[in-house]
């Protein structure tokens, strides 16, 4: 009664369309009476129906006459196709309680205005398969069907409307109904790929084919298009009229599917554009966060790197740091410049897009604000630009540690070859085998050595400085270079400590053989001198004299005495010149001093200097007996001298007497010239007399040459001098007497007075004033000066014969008056061996010959023109005719050819040849 009521109800709220519509339908419901394949096709339909929505509260029906009979699962089922809350169930078992559920359910129904025909709660509870299915689909037209509204159409006929609009494209299909028209499956699988074209190839689709279609197109929407199996593709096909509320459940599946879509699109639309309008803020959002963080996370990673100040050891490395950082500032920043910018700019736009949009302005997580990221891209500038400084200043300072090192290795190296082998070289012992040249050579080498090795001291320090520099630098191979230089310092002292120590082993070695080279010295100075001393006093004393006087003997006496007392002395020095020698062997033998050789600085030996000393010794005895033996003779000598000189000492006074005499008896004219010849004459006698003198000094000078006496000094005459005296003696005799003779001849020939020669001789003497018998020309000057002439020189001495002037002047003074040519002539009379003085006897001749009546040359040649005729020239035949023939022939080979202007052919000249004669001109 009340469900009817109740139904009433609802039903007066339908209008009109909906009375007819739903009062159609229940015709239909009441007239049907099930057919068995229908039944089956909707149990099978309405079942896959309500399964699709109950799933969504997580339950499910196996049987629908069954599941619903408590009333439970089908308010469950109205809760969620509706979306609303249904009056809480009865949870009793007993069949009230599940009277009441189904009830509810019911009631709802009817709550949406719908009319429950012949539906009663009983028959649902009963499970009434008919009652039960008519419910089911009651529901599935109130809340599947009837709001579907198609161009002004509704239900049903909007949901027909809906499937011919949507497959009016497919020309093979033809939609009039919800029964046959869907047999052959092309229907369904159209609409899917009206709508989702990708899931059905529609163009492989057969018409004949309807099973593999309606499979297709159930298996398609059950698996893309969530709607699930609702009907058997064997019944539909099997079925002459399929279930038409079959077909329209599930067709009505595929409106909601697609259709509902397409309403939410109009919907969507608008959510979506205000949707996407946040979604893209938000994405903006999303990417700004995203952006930020990448980049200030890249910044924090970087900036460590950028701060990392640990340097590399090698160049190779921080050049490849360096390297890095070019990198990145080419590769890795650049992009990231761009993304700070691209931030900058999306920050900008979004709050753009939201102020458009009135929305809030946006607010970045904490940290992430434009202002944070500048502020940490300035900290990943500031750590950029240290790090390029650094980096630079580092590598410079690798530089300069390469270099360093360099030089460090290089000034080792030529250190190192240099001190190479000079420990060796210091050690060596080669002073022990030296001479004192060699020590002083070795000495010099040594300074030099010690110069070079203070030159060397720079480098070790600059070695030294180097590494001390790398240290401070921190050169990562600082150890072996501290090794190195170690070893080279430690090695620099000791080669000072061997450098001195060889310098003083080289100094005490040289004082030493200085020492002996000094004894050495000492010993040849003294030994040169003592051994020419012996070597002399061995001469002296083997020495064969020549004495020729008694002092010399006894000089040499004198002298050996005191040689001899010079002996001991001398014996002292040998002894001390030994000693010498003694030293030398001592210091040899204490110091064991090698001695390369002997005595540098003579030849002489202890030996040979004792050899010599014994030999003076010998000699010194047998010098005494040869002095005793000269001196004997010496004194014979003497006595000899003595003899000789007392008669040489008388002889030659006794001659130059003599000599004297015969010079005036000639001189002074006593008596006529006969007188003085029977005087002279008397002389010689005496002087012949004499002879017997000579002879006996002869006999003394005999012995003494045989004594081999060359000199006397008790006498100045040698025999020589009285032999030389006693032929003057006897020539001067012998002269004087012919000269008298002579003169004598000229006064009787030229008839001379007496007088007139004792006038010449005054004339002669007068002038002759050294009485030499001649006069000189100084003499002969004096003379005419006395007669009045001024000659112009003062006669000076008297040599007993003119030179030419003298005689000239002498001339002049006589009344001779005559040129140059005149007295040319009268010289070569008086002085034709032209020695430039005149004797006596010359004097004579010439004085006689002017004023006797003598030959002249005019008188022969007046005599020759008296033989010619009268003529100025003779012919041969002339001579031959009035000569004796030899003097004719003599004539004619000496007379020169006449030349004068009456000249002949053969004329020969008489005059020259007359004056010729006379020695006035050459024959």
């Amino acid at each position: 009664m009340d469900h009817h009521h109740h139904q009433q109800q609802h039903h007066d709220h339908y209008d009109g369309g909906e009375n007819d519509y739903m009062q159609q339908e229940d015709d239909w419901d009441r007239d049907m009476l099930l057919d068995p394949a229908w039944e089956k096709q909707q149990r099978k339909t309405f079942t896959a129906w309500c399964n699709s929505h109950l799933r969504k509260a997580g339950t499910q029906i196996e049987n629908i006459e069954e599941d619903f009979r408590d009333g439970l699962k089908l308010m469950l089922l109205l809760e969620v196709i509706s979306g609303e809350r249904l009056a809480k169930p009865e949870r009793g078992k007993m069949r009230v309680h599940k009277i009441s559920n189904v009830n509810k359910a019911l009631d709802f129904i009817a709550s949406k205005g719908v009319k429950l025909v012949s539906i009663g709660a009983e028959e649902i509870v009963d499970g009434n398969a008919k009652m039960t299915l008519g419910m089911i689909w009651t529901i599935i037209l109130r809340f599947a069907i009837q709001d579907i509204s198609v161009e002004e159409t509704s239900a049903k006929e909007g949901l027909l409307l809906w499937c011919q609009r949507k497959t009016a494209p497919y020309k093979n299909v033809n939609i009039q109904n919800f029964h046959i028209s869907w047999k052959d499956g092309l229907g369904f699988c159209a609409l899917i790929h009206r709508h989702r074209p990708e899931l059905i190839d529609y163009g492989k689709l057969r018409k004949d084919d309807p099973m593999t279609n309606l499979n297709t197109a159930f298996d398609v929407a059950e698996k893309y298009l969530d709607i699930p199996k609702m009907l058997d593709a064997e019944d539909i096909v099997g079925t002459a009229r399929p279930d038409e509320k079959a077909i329209m459940t599930y067709v009505s599946s595929f409106y909601h599917a697609f259709s509902g879509a397409q309403k939410a699109e109009t919907a969507a639309n608008r959510i979506c554009k205000v949707l996407a309008v946040n979604q893209e803020n938000e994405q903006l959002m999303e990417d700004y966060e995203k952006l930020a963080s990448d980049l200030l996370e890249w910044i924090r990673r970087t900036i460590p790197w950028l701060e990392n100040r640990v340097p590399e050891n090698t160049m190779q490395a921080m050049q490849q740091k360096l390297e890095d950082f070019r990198d990145y500032r080419r590769l890795h920043k650049p992009p990231k410049v761009q993304e700070k910018c691209q931030l900058e700019i999306n920050f900008n736009t979004l709050q753009t897009k939201l102020r458009l949009s009135n929305r809030p302005a946006f607010m970045p997580s904490e940290g992430k604000m434009v202002s944070d990221i500048s502020s940490a891209w300035g900290s990943l500038e500031g750590a950029e630009k240290g790090y390029e400084e650094w980096l630079l200043n580092e590598i410079r300072r690798l530089e300069r540690l390469d270099h360093l090192a360099e030089k460090f290795r290089q000034k080792a190296a030529i250190h190192e070859a240099w001190t190479d082998g000079k420990e060796e070289m210091l050690q060596h012992k080669d002073y022990e085998t030296a001479s004192l040249s060699d020590i002083k050579a070795l000495l010099k080498k040594h300074e030099a050595f010690e110069s070079d090795l203070a030159a060397h001291q720079d480098r070790v320090e600059q070695i030294a400085a180097i590494a001390q520099e790398l240290n401070e630098l921190e050169y990562y191979d600082s150890p072996s270079v501290n090794a190195r230089c170690q070893q080279i310092c430690d090695q620099w002292d000791s080669l000072g400590v061997l450098t001195q120590k060889r310098s003083e082993a080289l100094q005490r070695t040289e004082k030493l053989l200085e020492t002996i080279d000094q004894l050495y010295l000492e010993f040849a100075k003294r030994a040169a001198p003592f051994n020419n001393w012996m070597e002399g006093a061995m001469e002296d004393l083997q020495d064969t004299f020549i004495v020729h006087t008694i002092e010399e003997i006894q000089g040499l006496s004198t002298a050996h005495e005191q040689f001899k007392a010079t002996l001991p002395e001398a014996d002292k020095e040998r002894q001390a010149i030994l000693g010498i020698h003694n030293e030398i062997a001592k210091i040899v033998q204490t110091y064991h001093v090698n001695m390369a050789g002997t005595n540098p600085y003579t030849t002489i030996n202890p030996q040979e200097i004792n050899a010599k000393w014994d030999k003076v010794r010998q000699l010194v005895p047998q010098r005494d007996q040869a002095l005793i033996e000269e001196h004997a003779r010496q004194q014979n000598n003497e006595r000899l001298r003595r003899q000789f000189a007392n008669q040489a000492n008388v002889i030659g006074p006794w001659i130059q007497t003599k000599m004297e005499e015969i010079g005036r008896i000639s001189i002074e004219m006593h008596g006529t010239l006969e007188d003085q010849l029977t005087h002279l004459r008397q002389y010689e006698k005496n002087i012949v007399n004499y002879k017997p003198k000579i002879d006996q000094l002869e006999g003394d000078h005999q012995l003494i040459q045989e004594a081999l006496i060359f000199d006397n000094k008790h006498t100045n005459y040698t025999m020589e001098h009285i032999r030389v005296g006693w032929e003057q003696l006897l020539t001067t005799i012998a002269r004087t007497i012919n000269e008298i003779e002579n003169q004598i001849l000229t006064r009787d020939a030229k008839g001379i007075s007496q007088d007139q020669m004792n006038e010449f001789r005054a004339s002669f003497n007068h002038f002759d004033r050294d009485h030499s018998g001649t006069l000189g020309a100084e003499e002969f000057k004096a003379c005419l000066i006395s007669l009045g002439f001024d000659i112009g020189n003062d006669a000076q001495k008297r040599t007993g014969m003119m030179d030419a002037e003298d005689f000239r002047a002498c001339l002049i003074s006589m009344g001779y008056n005559m040129g140059e040519a005149e007295f040319a002539r009268i010289m070569s009379i008086v002085d034709p061996n032209r020695l430039g003085v005149i004797t006596f006897q010359a004097f004579i001749d010439f004085m006689s010959r002017e004023t006797a009546d003598t030959d002249t040359a005019d008188q022969v040649m007046t005599s020759f023109k008296v033989l010619a005729g009268d003529k100025n020239y003779i012919l041969a035949d002339e001579l031959r005719r009035e000569l004796p023939p030899d003097q004719a022939e003599y004539c004619i080979a000496r007379m020169m050819p006449y030349t004068g202007p009456d000249a002949i052919p053969g004329a020969l000249d008489y005059m020259s040849f007359s004056t010729a004669l006379y020695g006035e001109s050459d024959l």
